[in-house]
């Protein structure tokens, strides 16, 4: 009878299966998961005119932003790009200012709902955008080593989606998609012999702590919304949290209230109560769990102890602190507490190009910056607080701002697949920067538009040219170099985002606290020596430059038009073609913004990238080449 029972346990799932509705349809780009990734990329790729469909287990649009409560944003304040920077305009205009930074981990606060209506309005507003709410992953299609589609089911198993797609985006919290197409990956730390970073310590499969989010509401005075004591309660975990919580070691260095208004929330119009992020790292709802080889519902099951520690944590700071007028938001999420976790890391995609912390301490001395297409500045941050056990301790060295490489995007064997969320192609040092809220959403930007022009130019992923996906980023008004100096609303932005790109004139990092830096100095004169060696590292049409003699002080447009006679067999600019004598400026030079013409003075730095730019066509040259690796000069035809 035992044997007969068991049989039975083991049909079940399977009959559910045979018994489930199949709906088979197709479209360009699939993107699996509404992270904060998958958002953008969905987006994105049906306003380039892709048909796009979006699947996502949850009722939210935005992951980190939303659905996780991590609505207090880290990074990027001071590189409004992109699709970052029009989500703030959004979130302005909601609140009717431009200040959000009510509390004090961010200058970016906001309520959950609030960025997911503005995701869900973007959404409806795109007709090649399909999306679907309350499906999950279950396995990729595949021809060959080509990811051809995916499979979704619904949360219950009634129902399954079966997608044929020309492109794939794994937009997962976790890296779902490419670890069930076979990609090879990375999970825990790195070897220093196989990372090059001195910084590494070991191979393990250590992770960050992860944590269930939740938002809190003050109900007033004389309110009690204490909750019933969570399962499991322990008040010694969270003591410390503040130098009001009890502690038998050295408590965090600010009250309860301090504490609180860490993740304060700004209020809608209307609203009358304030409302709170709790996300707090120094004893308080950080949690380590390491899920990720784990199946969808050993995870639910595993996630249970991330919710009731966070409940105990509010618990705590009910009981312990006195703050039982702080209740959980009866009108955010799921009552107040997450949808999902807030998970720092999970696997990490072994792409085309692998980036380390050298990359970004050191941009320029490599040429992987010249891929780039998503921009960050936070610094590299990890939470380790809650493993059980010795976490080998790891420098984590000042960085610039940087920018990420389109490489990082497409597995290294995988066909028909893109990576956008935290699973991309960096190593766990670099994860604990490009993990980020605006970066990630940014990197999805840019998969999204890759994953069109793979669509539009009937291309394998992996041979659609960089700058092509550049050029669009730019239209978009998105950085590829994260010169902080240098904004949007600048005439000569996007010219000196294009020099940036090549190298010809470098910018100068920074590392600067919570928010580094990148300058290009726009407005300062270039000198001969740089110009030079940067057109000639620029791409070996360019090498014969040497011959020419170095100009040893600054650059002016005589100078320039002797070394532009060398370019014109290679370079057909009909501006360059144009141009005989440095007086040939004149007539573009107030066209392009530019003030007091004058061929023999010295050029800055700004006035040189518009020259260049209006010149030699530095993107649009099909003379002018790059791989995927940033190096210039050779057909992809021969990559």
């Amino acid at each position: 009878m035992k044997r007969n029972c068991l049989l039975v346990v083991f049909l079940f799932p399977l009959l559910s299966v045979a018994q489930r509705q199949v709906k088979a349809t197709k479209t360009d780009v699939l993107v699996i998961g509404a992270g904060v990734g998958g958002t953008a990329a969905a987006i994105q790729s049906a306003r380039l005119g892709a048909k796009t469909i979006l699947v996502e287990p949850t009722t939210m649009l935005g992951g980190m932003l939303t659905a996780a409560g991590v609505s207090c944003t880290d990074g990027n304040d001071q590189l409004p790009s992109g699709m970052w920077e029009e989500f703030r305009q959004a979130l302005y205009k909601h609140y009717g200012r431009k200040r959000l930074n009510t509390g004090w981990v961010s200058n970016t606060n906001f309520e959950p709902k609030v960025g997911d209506s503005i995701f869900k309005v973007w959404a409806a507003h795109e007709k090649n955008l399909e999306v679907y709410y309350g499906y999950e992953f279950e396995s990729v299609q595949k021809t060959g080593n080509k990811v051809t589609g995916a499979t979704l089911r619904k949360i219950d198993n009634s129902e399954a989606l079966k997608i044929k797609a020309t492109v794939v985006i794994d937009g997962t919290e976790l890296g779902d998609v490419f670890a069930a197409a076979g990609a090879a990956y990375d999970l825990g730390m790195d070897d220093p012999a196989v990372s090059g970073e001195k910084e590494a310590r070991e191979k393990n499969d250590i992770i960050q702590d992860l944590t269930w989010a939740a938002v809190l509401k003050d109900y007033g005075v004389g309110a009690d919304k204490t909750i019933e004591k969570p399962e499991g309660y322990d008040a010694k975990k969270f003591y410390c949290t503040c130098t009001d919580a009890p502690c038998e070691g050295k408590p965090w260095n600010g009250d309860k209230m301090k504490m609180l208004n860490y993740g304060k929330l700004p209020r809608s119009p209307g609203a009358k109560l304030d409302k709170y992020m709790l996300n707090w790292p120094p004893f308080g709802n950080d949690i380590y769990l390491n899920v990720v080889e784990e199946s969808s519902e050993s995870r639910v099951k595993s996630y249970e102890l991330a919710k009731q520690h966070t409940l105990g944590f509010i618990y705590f700071m009910q009981t312990e602190l006195g703050l039982k007028n702080i209740g959980l938001a009866d009108d955010e999420l799921d009552g107040g507490m997450a949808l999902i976790p807030y998970n720092r890391e999970g696997r990490r995609v072994k792409g085309m190009v692998r980036m380390n912390i050298n990359h970004i301490k050191n941009p320029y001395d490599n040429t992987l910056y010249r891929t780039g297409i998503s921009v960050g500045d936070y610094p590299v941050d990890h939470h380790h607080a809650r493993y059980p056990g010795k976490v080998p301790e790891i420098e984590f060295p000042p960085i610039p701002a940087y920018n990420i490489p389109m490489g990082t995007l497409i597995p290294e064997k995988i066909d028909g697949l893109i990576v956008c969320e935290k699973g991309i192609s960096v190593t766990n040092i670099v994860n604990g920067t490009t993990r980020l809220q605006p970066v990630v959403l940014l990197t999805g930007q840019a998969a999204g538009v890759l994953a069109t022009k793979t669509v539009q130019l009937k291309k394998k992923v992996r041979e659609v040219p960089v700058r092509t996906v550049q050029d669009e980023l730019l239209k978009a008004k998105a950085y590829l170099m994260p010169f902080t100096d240098v904004k949007p609303d600048d005439p000569h932005w996007e010219a000196i985002q294009k020099v940036g790109a090549t190298g010809i004139l470098k910018g100068v990092g920074k590392a600067e606290g919570w928010a580094n830096k990148m300058f290009f100095y726009p407005d300062s004169l270039a000198s001969g020596a740089e110009f030079s060696s940067g057109m000639i590292r620029f791409g070996r049409y360019f090498k014969s430059y040497h011959r020419l003699s170095r100009p040893s002080g600054e650059i002016s447009l005589n100078n320039c038009l002797t070394f532009f006679k060398r370019l014109k067999p290679f370079v057909k600019s009909k501006t360059l073609l144009a141009i005989q004598s440095a007086e040939d400026f004149k007539n573009h030079w107030i066209i392009w913004s530019l003030k007091d013409f004058d061929p023999d003075r010295a050029l800055t730095r700004r006035e040189i990238s518009v020259v260049l730019d209006k010149c030699i066509l530095l993107f649009g040259s099909k003379n002018l080449p790059m791989d995927i690796n940033g190096k210039m000069g050779f057909k992809y035809s021969e990559f």
